[in-house]
Protein backbone atom coordinates (compact mmCIF):
# COMPACT_ATOMS: atom_id res chain seq x y z
CA UNK A 1 0.00 0.00 0.00
CA UNK A 2 1.20 3.16 -0.94
CA UNK A 3 1.29 6.21 1.27
CA UNK A 4 -2.14 7.81 -1.08
CA UNK A 5 -4.23 4.95 -1.71
CA UNK A 6 -5.36 2.03 0.69
CA UNK A 7 -5.90 -1.22 -1.31
CA UNK A 8 -5.97 0.73 -4.79
CA UNK A 9 -8.53 3.29 -2.75
CA UNK A 10 -7.70 7.07 -2.18
CA UNK A 11 -7.02 7.15 1.60
CA UNK A 12 -9.52 9.70 3.69
CA UNK A 13 -8.58 12.01 7.01
CA UNK A 14 -10.08 13.90 9.73
CA UNK A 15 -8.79 17.25 9.56
CA UNK A 16 -11.20 19.80 11.67
CA UNK A 17 -13.92 18.85 14.05
CA UNK A 18 -16.64 21.45 15.17
CA UNK A 19 -19.48 20.22 17.88
CA UNK A 20 -22.30 22.22 20.33
CA UNK A 21 -23.49 19.63 22.85
CA UNK A 22 -25.28 19.58 25.97
CA UNK A 23 -21.53 19.73 27.38
CA UNK A 24 -20.52 22.27 25.81
CA UNK A 25 -20.47 24.89 23.01
CA UNK A 26 -17.29 23.68 21.05
CA UNK A 27 -15.48 20.41 20.92
CA UNK A 28 -12.84 20.93 23.22
CA UNK A 29 -14.43 22.28 26.23
CA UNK A 30 -17.52 19.09 25.28
CA UNK A 31 -14.69 16.40 25.37
CA UNK A 32 -12.89 18.10 28.61
CA UNK A 33 -16.35 17.55 30.68
CA UNK A 34 -17.15 14.09 29.18
CA UNK A 35 -13.94 12.67 30.49
CA UNK A 36 -14.48 14.66 33.76
CA UNK A 37 -17.62 12.46 34.18
CA UNK A 38 -20.08 15.56 33.87
CA UNK A 39 -23.72 15.01 32.82
CA UNK A 40 -25.44 17.35 30.89
CA UNK A 41 -28.54 16.59 32.04
CA UNK A 42 -31.14 19.12 33.91
CA UNK A 43 -34.78 20.48 34.08
CA UNK A 44 -36.33 21.17 30.79
CA UNK A 45 -36.27 24.86 29.90
CA UNK A 46 -37.25 25.17 26.17
CA UNK A 47 -40.97 24.97 27.53
CA UNK A 48 -42.90 24.71 29.69
CA UNK A 49 -43.32 20.63 30.62
CA UNK A 50 -44.60 20.92 34.31
CA UNK A 51 -47.33 18.48 32.97
CA UNK A 52 -45.18 16.11 31.09
CA UNK A 53 -44.30 12.49 32.37
CA UNK A 54 -40.63 13.77 31.89
CA UNK A 55 -39.42 17.06 32.66
CA UNK A 56 -35.44 16.91 32.07
CA UNK A 57 -33.14 16.65 29.25
CA UNK A 58 -30.20 17.75 28.03
CA UNK A 59 -29.90 20.67 26.73
CA UNK A 60 -27.31 23.23 24.83
CA UNK A 61 -26.12 25.71 27.58
CA UNK A 62 -25.96 29.05 26.90
CA UNK A 63 -25.92 28.40 22.86
CA UNK A 64 -26.19 31.95 20.73
CA UNK A 65 -25.96 31.12 16.99
CA UNK A 66 -25.00 34.36 16.08
CA UNK A 67 -22.24 33.90 17.09
CA UNK A 68 -21.26 31.93 14.16
CA UNK A 69 -23.89 33.24 12.08
CA UNK A 70 -25.64 36.09 10.84
CA UNK A 71 -28.46 37.40 12.72
CA UNK A 72 -30.86 37.52 9.46
CA UNK A 73 -29.55 34.39 8.38
CA UNK A 74 -30.28 32.87 12.16
CA UNK A 75 -33.85 33.73 12.28
CA UNK A 76 -34.45 31.90 8.91
CA UNK A 77 -33.39 28.73 10.54
CA UNK A 78 -35.10 26.33 12.56
CA UNK A 79 -32.83 25.50 15.87
CA UNK A 80 -31.47 22.40 14.59
CA UNK A 81 -30.13 23.92 11.30
CA UNK A 82 -28.51 26.77 13.57
CA UNK A 83 -26.98 24.00 15.36
CA UNK A 84 -25.67 21.94 12.16
CA UNK A 85 -23.97 25.38 10.34
CA UNK A 86 -22.20 26.71 13.71
CA UNK A 87 -20.54 23.41 14.10
CA UNK A 88 -19.62 23.48 10.21
CA UNK A 89 -18.14 26.78 10.87
CA UNK A 90 -16.19 25.62 13.77
CA UNK A 91 -15.15 22.77 12.02
CA UNK A 92 -13.55 25.18 9.11
CA UNK A 93 -11.91 27.44 11.23
CA UNK A 94 -10.07 23.82 12.97
CA UNK A 95 -9.56 22.55 9.81
CA UNK A 96 -8.18 25.89 8.04
CA UNK A 97 -9.57 24.75 4.58
CA UNK A 98 -10.10 27.32 2.44
CA UNK A 99 -13.79 26.11 0.99
CA UNK A 100 -13.50 29.34 -1.78
CA UNK A 101 -10.52 28.06 -3.54
CA UNK A 102 -11.44 24.81 -4.95
CA UNK A 103 -15.95 25.33 -3.97
CA UNK A 104 -16.51 22.51 -6.70
CA UNK A 105 -14.60 20.08 -4.58
CA UNK A 106 -15.84 20.19 -1.36
CA UNK A 107 -19.36 18.73 -0.28
CA UNK A 108 -21.37 18.55 2.62
CA UNK A 109 -23.54 15.46 4.11
CA UNK A 110 -25.72 16.45 7.12
CA UNK A 111 -27.85 13.63 8.99
CA UNK A 112 -30.83 14.11 10.88
CA UNK A 113 -33.42 12.15 12.29
CA UNK A 114 -36.35 14.74 12.62
CA UNK A 115 -35.41 18.48 10.87
CA UNK A 116 -36.89 20.95 12.29
CA UNK A 117 -39.31 20.46 15.03
CA UNK A 118 -39.37 23.88 16.54
CA UNK A 119 -40.85 25.24 13.21
CA UNK A 120 -42.81 22.35 12.63
CA UNK A 121 -44.90 23.37 16.38
CA UNK A 122 -44.87 26.81 15.48
CA UNK A 123 -46.16 26.31 12.01
CA UNK A 124 -49.08 24.36 12.97
CA UNK A 125 -49.80 26.66 16.41
CA UNK A 126 -50.52 29.71 13.62
CA UNK A 127 -52.09 27.72 11.52
CA UNK A 128 -54.70 26.63 14.71
CA UNK A 129 -55.12 29.99 16.09
CA UNK A 130 -54.30 32.58 13.67
CA UNK A 131 -55.56 30.96 10.56
CA UNK A 132 -53.84 30.15 7.20
CA UNK A 133 -52.49 33.77 6.02
CA UNK A 134 -50.78 33.95 8.60
CA UNK A 135 -48.10 31.14 7.86
CA UNK A 136 -44.83 32.07 7.89
CA UNK A 137 -43.05 31.79 4.13
CA UNK A 138 -40.47 30.83 5.87
CA UNK A 139 -42.40 27.71 7.13
CA UNK A 140 -41.44 25.04 4.58
CA UNK A 141 -37.54 25.63 4.56
CA UNK A 142 -37.17 25.47 8.29
CA UNK A 143 -38.97 22.55 8.52
CA UNK A 144 -37.81 19.88 5.75
CA UNK A 145 -34.66 17.74 6.97
CA UNK A 146 -32.20 19.05 3.70
CA UNK A 147 -31.98 22.03 5.36
CA UNK A 148 -29.39 21.68 7.60
CA UNK A 149 -26.89 20.26 4.95
CA UNK A 150 -28.63 22.77 2.63
CA UNK A 151 -27.26 26.05 4.80
CA UNK A 152 -24.16 24.75 5.64
CA UNK A 153 -23.42 24.70 1.55
CA UNK A 154 -24.85 28.07 1.33
CA UNK A 155 -23.10 29.54 3.82
CA UNK A 156 -19.54 28.08 3.16
CA UNK A 157 -19.62 27.95 -0.45
CA UNK A 158 -19.57 24.84 -1.50
CA UNK A 159 -20.66 23.28 -4.70
CA UNK A 160 -19.58 19.27 -4.62
CA UNK A 161 -21.64 16.61 -3.65
CA UNK A 162 -24.94 17.52 -1.16
CA UNK A 163 -26.69 14.75 0.89
CA UNK A 164 -28.89 14.71 3.52
CA UNK A 165 -29.67 11.58 5.83
CA UNK A 166 -32.76 10.47 7.69
CA UNK A 167 -32.15 7.36 8.49
CA UNK A 168 -33.35 7.76 12.36
CA UNK A 169 -30.52 8.09 14.79
CA UNK A 170 -27.95 6.32 12.30
CA UNK A 171 -28.34 9.21 10.39
CA UNK A 172 -24.80 10.80 11.14
CA UNK A 173 -22.70 7.99 10.99
CA UNK A 174 -24.42 7.22 7.53
CA UNK A 175 -23.55 11.44 6.08
CA UNK A 176 -20.01 10.43 7.53
CA UNK A 177 -20.50 7.46 5.18
CA UNK A 178 -21.51 9.35 2.21
CA UNK A 179 -18.23 11.72 2.69
CA UNK A 180 -15.77 8.95 2.70
CA UNK A 181 -17.38 6.93 -0.47
CA UNK A 182 -17.35 10.56 -2.69
CA UNK A 183 -14.37 11.61 -1.73
CA UNK A 184 -12.85 7.79 -2.24
CA UNK A 185 -14.46 7.81 -5.60
CA UNK A 186 -12.90 10.97 -6.60
CA UNK A 187 -15.80 12.99 -6.59
CA UNK A 188 -14.77 15.29 -3.65
CA UNK A 189 -11.64 16.06 -1.77
CA UNK A 190 -13.23 17.39 1.29
CA UNK A 191 -16.52 16.64 2.95
CA UNK A 192 -18.25 18.32 6.14
CA UNK A 193 -19.76 15.39 7.66
CA UNK A 194 -22.23 15.08 10.54
CA UNK A 195 -25.58 15.63 12.11
CA UNK A 196 -28.03 17.88 13.65
CA UNK A 197 -30.80 17.64 16.35
CA UNK A 198 -32.99 19.95 18.09
CA UNK A 199 -35.63 17.80 19.62
CA UNK A 200 -36.72 19.16 22.73
CA UNK A 201 -40.00 20.39 22.05
CA UNK A 202 -43.45 19.81 22.85
CA UNK A 203 -44.04 17.16 20.48
CA UNK A 204 -40.41 15.53 20.63
CA UNK A 205 -40.68 15.31 24.56
CA UNK A 206 -44.31 13.93 24.44
CA UNK A 207 -43.98 11.89 21.45
CA UNK A 208 -41.38 9.73 22.80
CA UNK A 209 -42.55 9.83 26.52
CA UNK A 210 -45.66 8.12 24.94
CA UNK A 211 -43.34 5.19 23.64
CA UNK A 212 -41.82 5.01 26.77
CA UNK A 213 -38.49 5.31 25.02
CA UNK A 214 -37.32 8.11 27.84
CA UNK A 215 -36.00 7.97 31.55
CA UNK A 216 -38.72 9.34 34.02
CA UNK A 217 -36.23 10.37 36.72
CA UNK A 218 -37.51 13.75 37.24
CA UNK A 219 -36.28 13.97 40.94
CA UNK A 220 -32.43 13.03 39.51
CA UNK A 221 -31.59 13.94 36.03
CA UNK A 222 -28.21 13.48 35.86
CA UNK A 223 -28.00 9.67 36.84
CA UNK A 224 -31.83 9.55 33.96
CA UNK A 225 -29.16 8.36 31.51
CA UNK A 226 -27.31 5.23 32.76
CA UNK A 227 -25.88 3.09 29.74
CA UNK A 228 -25.88 -0.88 30.50
CA UNK A 229 -26.15 0.00 34.10
CA UNK A 230 -28.54 -2.49 35.56
CA UNK A 231 -31.48 0.19 36.74
CA UNK A 232 -31.88 1.89 33.15
CA UNK A 233 -35.22 2.74 32.13
CA UNK A 234 -34.83 4.47 29.12
CA UNK A 235 -32.92 7.13 27.03
CA UNK A 236 -32.17 11.04 28.39
CA UNK A 237 -33.62 13.50 25.36
CA UNK A 238 -30.31 15.60 24.11
CA UNK A 239 -29.93 17.84 21.16
CA UNK A 240 -26.70 18.82 19.45
CA UNK A 241 -25.07 19.43 16.07
CA UNK A 242 -21.60 17.93 15.37
CA UNK A 243 -19.28 17.97 11.90
CA UNK A 244 -16.48 16.35 10.94
CA UNK A 245 -14.01 17.85 8.09
CA UNK A 246 -12.82 14.79 5.94
CA UNK A 247 -10.18 15.30 3.41
CA UNK A 248 -8.28 12.88 1.05
CA UNK A 249 -4.71 12.40 2.11
CA UNK A 250 -2.71 14.32 -0.63
CA UNK A 251 -4.90 16.88 -0.26
CA UNK A 252 -4.76 17.25 3.51
CA UNK A 253 -0.87 16.60 3.48
CA UNK A 254 -0.46 19.19 0.83
CA UNK A 255 -1.95 21.86 2.61
CA UNK A 256 -0.12 20.81 5.31
CA UNK A 257 -3.12 20.29 7.43
CA UNK A 258 -3.40 19.04 11.04
CA UNK A 259 -4.27 15.55 10.70
CA UNK A 260 -6.38 14.02 13.83
CA UNK A 261 -7.09 10.51 12.34
CA UNK A 262 -8.08 8.09 9.34
CA UNK A 263 -11.07 7.03 8.51
CA UNK A 264 -10.81 3.19 7.58
CA UNK A 265 -13.72 2.22 6.95
CA UNK A 266 -17.47 1.99 7.17
CA UNK A 267 -20.37 -0.53 7.45
CA UNK A 268 -24.14 -1.03 6.46
CA UNK A 269 -27.13 -3.03 7.33
CA UNK A 270 -30.89 -3.59 8.04
CA UNK A 271 -32.69 -5.30 10.37
CA UNK A 272 -35.70 -5.75 8.96
CA UNK A 273 -37.93 -6.78 12.32
CA UNK A 274 -39.45 -3.86 13.96
CA UNK A 275 -39.96 0.03 13.47
CA UNK A 276 -38.27 0.63 17.14
CA UNK A 277 -37.20 -2.74 18.47
CA UNK A 278 -33.59 -3.55 17.46
CA UNK A 279 -32.93 -7.16 16.23
CA UNK A 280 -33.04 -9.47 18.68
CA UNK A 281 -30.57 -11.95 17.46
CA UNK A 282 -27.75 -9.26 17.09
CA UNK A 283 -26.95 -10.71 13.39
CA UNK A 284 -27.57 -8.09 11.36
CA UNK A 285 -26.21 -5.09 13.52
CA UNK A 286 -23.25 -7.08 13.39
CA UNK A 287 -22.92 -7.82 10.28
CA UNK A 288 -22.49 -3.48 9.88
CA UNK A 289 -19.48 -3.82 11.95
CA UNK A 290 -17.94 -6.91 10.20
CA UNK A 291 -18.07 -5.11 6.69
CA UNK A 292 -16.60 -2.10 8.21
CA UNK A 293 -13.76 -4.06 9.33
CA UNK A 294 -13.39 -5.33 6.21
CA UNK A 295 -14.15 -2.09 4.11
CA UNK A 296 -11.48 -1.08 6.88
CA UNK A 297 -8.61 -4.03 6.22
CA UNK A 298 -8.62 -4.96 9.67
CA UNK A 299 -9.34 -7.79 11.70
CA UNK A 300 -11.64 -7.83 14.70
CA UNK A 301 -8.91 -8.53 16.74
CA UNK A 302 -7.30 -5.20 16.00
CA UNK A 303 -10.50 -2.96 17.29
CA UNK A 304 -8.99 -1.15 20.61
CA UNK A 305 -12.33 0.75 21.72
CA UNK A 306 -15.70 0.67 20.78
CA UNK A 307 -18.23 3.91 21.04
CA UNK A 308 -21.40 2.31 21.40
CA UNK A 309 -24.70 3.20 20.43
CA UNK A 310 -25.67 2.45 24.16
CA UNK A 311 -28.87 4.35 24.97
CA UNK A 312 -30.05 3.09 28.14
CA UNK A 313 -32.97 1.55 26.96
CA UNK A 314 -33.91 -1.75 28.63
CA UNK A 315 -33.88 -3.83 24.98
CA UNK A 316 -31.10 -1.80 23.16
CA UNK A 317 -28.30 -1.84 25.55
CA UNK A 318 -28.20 -5.91 26.22
CA UNK A 319 -28.86 -6.38 22.00
CA UNK A 320 -26.17 -4.35 21.37
CA UNK A 321 -23.78 -6.28 23.88
CA UNK A 322 -24.99 -9.16 22.27
CA UNK A 323 -23.78 -7.63 18.68
CA UNK A 324 -20.26 -6.53 19.93
CA UNK A 325 -19.75 -10.55 20.88
CA UNK A 326 -21.12 -11.73 17.21
CA UNK A 327 -18.67 -8.94 15.62
CA UNK A 328 -15.83 -9.25 17.48
CA UNK A 329 -15.56 -12.75 19.06
CA UNK A 330 -16.85 -13.21 22.46
CA UNK A 331 -13.04 -13.73 23.41
CA UNK A 332 -11.90 -10.44 21.98
CA UNK A 333 -15.39 -8.97 23.15
CA UNK A 334 -14.49 -9.30 27.02
CA UNK A 335 -11.35 -7.80 26.32
CA UNK A 336 -12.39 -4.94 24.32
CA UNK A 337 -13.38 -1.33 26.38
CA UNK A 338 -16.71 -0.05 25.38
CA UNK A 339 -18.51 2.96 26.12
CA UNK A 340 -21.73 4.98 25.92
CA UNK A 341 -21.18 8.66 26.18
CA UNK A 342 -24.65 8.86 25.88
CA UNK A 343 -24.64 9.04 29.56
CA UNK A 344 -23.27 12.45 29.71
CA UNK A 345 -24.93 13.69 26.89
CA UNK A 346 -27.87 12.17 26.72
CA UNK A 347 -29.65 10.72 23.16
CA UNK A 348 -29.11 13.02 20.65
CA UNK A 349 -30.59 10.99 17.50
CA UNK A 350 -29.70 12.05 14.19
CA UNK A 351 -26.65 14.05 15.67
CA UNK A 352 -25.61 11.24 18.20
CA UNK A 353 -22.99 9.91 15.67
CA UNK A 354 -21.47 12.71 14.92
CA UNK A 355 -21.06 13.32 18.45
CA UNK A 356 -20.00 10.16 19.49
CA UNK A 357 -17.64 9.75 15.89
CA UNK A 358 -15.44 12.84 17.43
CA UNK A 359 -15.55 11.30 20.32
CA UNK A 360 -14.27 8.59 19.03
CA UNK A 361 -11.66 10.15 17.07
CA UNK A 362 -10.16 12.26 20.27
CA UNK A 363 -10.10 8.71 22.15
CA UNK A 364 -7.91 7.38 19.26
CA UNK A 365 -5.49 10.36 18.91
CA UNK A 366 -5.61 11.81 22.40
CA UNK A 367 -4.95 7.98 24.34
CA UNK A 368 -7.93 8.41 26.60
CA UNK A 369 -11.19 6.83 26.59
CA UNK A 370 -14.34 8.54 27.63
CA UNK A 371 -16.41 6.76 30.14
CA UNK A 372 -20.06 6.00 30.74
CA UNK A 373 -21.09 7.49 33.59
CA UNK A 374 -23.93 6.52 36.03
CA UNK A 375 -22.77 2.58 35.85
CA UNK A 376 -23.61 1.36 39.08
CA UNK A 377 -25.06 -1.95 38.95
CA UNK A 378 -23.89 -4.43 36.99
CA UNK A 379 -26.12 -6.32 34.45
CA UNK A 380 -25.66 -9.93 34.20
CA UNK A 381 -26.80 -9.45 30.42
CA UNK A 382 -24.38 -6.44 29.61
CA UNK A 383 -21.66 -8.43 30.95
CA UNK A 384 -18.28 -6.25 29.21
CA UNK A 385 -16.07 -3.53 29.75
CA UNK A 386 -17.98 -0.54 29.59
CA UNK A 387 -15.24 1.90 31.40
CA UNK A 388 -17.37 2.66 34.03
CA UNK A 389 -17.69 6.06 35.60
CA UNK A 390 -13.93 7.02 34.96
CA UNK A 391 -11.78 7.95 31.87
CA UNK A 392 -9.21 5.52 31.07
CA UNK A 393 -5.67 6.94 30.01
CA UNK A 394 -5.09 3.67 27.12
CA UNK A 395 -3.22 4.16 23.84
CA UNK A 396 -5.40 2.64 21.12
CA UNK A 397 -4.95 2.42 16.90
CA UNK A 398 -8.03 1.58 15.83
CA UNK A 399 -11.62 2.99 17.64
CA UNK A 400 -15.22 2.04 16.11
CA UNK A 401 -18.09 3.91 16.15
CA UNK A 402 -21.88 2.21 16.44
CA UNK A 403 -25.42 4.07 15.34
CA UNK A 404 -28.48 2.02 15.22
CA UNK A 405 -31.56 3.99 14.44
CA UNK A 406 -35.39 2.86 14.62
CA UNK A 407 -36.63 1.10 11.66
CA UNK A 408 -33.43 -1.20 11.73
CA UNK A 409 -30.87 1.36 10.44
CA UNK A 410 -27.32 -0.04 11.55
CA UNK A 411 -24.30 2.04 10.86
CA UNK A 412 -20.50 1.66 11.87
CA UNK A 413 -17.50 3.58 11.25
CA UNK A 414 -14.10 2.59 11.89
CA UNK A 415 -11.03 4.93 12.71
CA UNK A 416 -8.07 4.58 12.99
CA UNK A 417 -4.83 6.81 15.10
CA UNK A 418 -3.17 8.85 12.59
CA UNK A 419 0.65 8.08 12.01
CA UNK A 420 3.25 10.27 10.76
CA UNK A 421 5.41 6.96 9.83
Amino acid sequence: MDEATQNGRRRVVVTGVGMVTPLGNDAETTWQNLVAGQSGAGPITRFDASDFPVRFACELKDFDPTVWIDRKQARRMDRFAQLALSAARMAEADSGISVAAEPERVGAAVGTGIGGLYAFEDCLQTLLERGPDRTSPFAIIQIIPNMAAAWVSMELGTRGPLATETTACAASNMSIGDGLDAIRLGRADVMFCGGTEAPITRVGIAGFSAMRALSQRNDDPKRGSRPFDADRDGFVMGEAGAMLVLEELEHALARGARIYAEVLGYGVSSDAAHVTEPDPTGVNPARAMQMAFADAGIAPEEVGYVNAHGTSTPLGDPAETRVLKLALGEEKAYRTPVSSTKGATGHCLGAAGAVEAIFTVFAVSRGVLPPTINYETPDPACDLDYIPNEARRQQVEVGVSNSFGFGGHNACVVFRRWDVR
